[in-house]
């Protein structure tokens, strides 16, 4: 049984759908459909791929998703999501970029974008894309030609000093996580001065604090990435 105190709009995806089975009821009467396309960056061992799949989660019961992952030389985060039972297999692709992370999300951006152009194209309409980026570095961003927003990934930890570093990652994604808040007592971190370097840092865009040892955890970004969905749609049916 899922928790009590879980949203009702996420019981359903915590009893274990395992793909959308409604749309969202202000979706249901959308003119027209515009995929929102969400990139999520950050460090190896962040926590993405875990964050990719509580959002899908928690998501799939009222959005269409697809997924694309990125490895170097694997499709190992892709293999994790379908292990997991996340979403079904048709809906997860992965692509091996053969270079720097950084590169395949923000320079040379072809293969990722043929991949969620495909499955946008197998799965129309599709509500929600995320891109999982490879682990990489505090200055890796996704370029706009291929995503609409992107998440970046910290964690407690990589030390609590990594947030007052900056780098683009940290200052410019449209959504910062800073995830295992759980651990951090054990690593010897300070969550609430990592949330003050970083809000500090990135003007009034917003930052969360995430816990992913299960779906429960990564609520608020779901939230967020609701918000944006609706959002987006409803400036499309306006136009």
């Amino acid at each position: 049984m899922p928790p009590h105190d879980i949203p009702a709009e996420y019981q359903n995806s915590l009893l274990g759908t395992t793909h959308h089975t409604h749309r969202h009821p202000e979706l249901e009467g959308a003119k027209t459909r515009r995929t929102l396309r969400v990139g999520i960056g950050g460090p190896v061992g962040s926590g993405k791929t875990t964050l990719v799949g509580a959002l899908c989660g928690l998501l799939r019961a009222e959005l269409s998703l697809v997924v694309v992952t990125n490895d170097i030389f694997t499709s190992e985060d892709a293999q994790a999501l379908l292990d997991a039972g996340v979403l079904p297999a048709d809906r997860i692709v992965a692509v091996e970029t053969g270079c720097c992370p950084h590169t395949a999300i923000r320079d040379d951006i072809a293969a990722n974008l043929d991949a969620v152009e495909a499955l946008e194209a197998t799965h129309e309409p599709v509500d929600l894309s995320i891109i999982e980026s490879g682990g990489d570095n505090l200055t890796a961003i996704f370029s706009r030609g291929l995503v609409d927003l992107q998440i970046f990934v910290l964690d407690t930890a990589g030390g609590d000093d990594v947030p007052r570093k900056g780098g683009p990652g940290v200052a410019l994604a449209d959504l910062l996580v800073i995830n295992k808040v759980d651990l951090a007592p054990y690593v010897g971190s300070d969550v609430d001065r990592m949330f003050a370097d970083a809000t500090e840092r990135r003007a009034d865009r917003p930052v969360l604090r995430t816990s992913l040892v299960d779906e429960v955890g990564a609520i608020e970004v779901a939230q967020w990435i609701r918000s944006n969905v609706l959002a987006r749609q409803h400036a499309a049916d306006t136009v």
